[in-house]
Parts: structure tokens; sequence; C-alpha cells
């Protein structure tokens, strides 16, 4: 990054706003990789007044971040439907 941008607010794209499900936050987070998004996102919940973290990485690579992150909302919330709380 180039010392103007970082001076004068040159910075990169926003990231996706979390979406709730079933009092868990989806936190999508798609990794760019050679010309591709591989799907990932984060899956987080307060339990016992502890935050637990989960971290979903998937195989399934998709041309676009949107595309990759859409389709790590929909795997994660899926996860949440089987798994629950057991997921932490």
């Amino acid at each position: 990054m180039s010392l103007l941008k970082k001076l004068f607010g040159g910075s990169g794209p926003k990231a996706p706003e979390p979406e709730s499900h079933q009092g868990f936050l989806i936190f999508p987070d798609s990794q760019a990789e050679g010309g591709n998004y591989r799907l990932g996102a984060r899956i987080e919940k307060e339990i016992g007044g502890e935050l637990k973290t989960h971290l979903l990485i998937r195989a399934d690579t998709f041309n676009t971040a949107d595309a990759a992150n859409e389709a790590a909302v929909r795997k994660a919330k899926l996860l949440i439907d089987q798994m629950g709380e057991r997921l932490f």
C-alpha cells in the first residue's frame, strides 16, 4: 500500500457485516487465493460469559468475494443448525 493511501484513507474493501443466526454471529471471511476466493467464516457466540469462536474454512472456491461470502453464510447456518453449541 502506498504512503499516500495510508495517510489519506485509501483503505481496502470493507469487511462484510456479521449476520445473526440462532444467537450466533457469522462473520463472512473468504480469502483471496490464486485469482479466486476460498470460502471462510468466523462463527461466534458468548457462552457462560466467555466468547467462543469457530473458524469455518472449506475447499470451495468462487470467482468473487461476494459469492464466497454468501456461500460461507449458508454453510455456517447449516453447521449451526446441525451442531448448535457443540460446535465449540
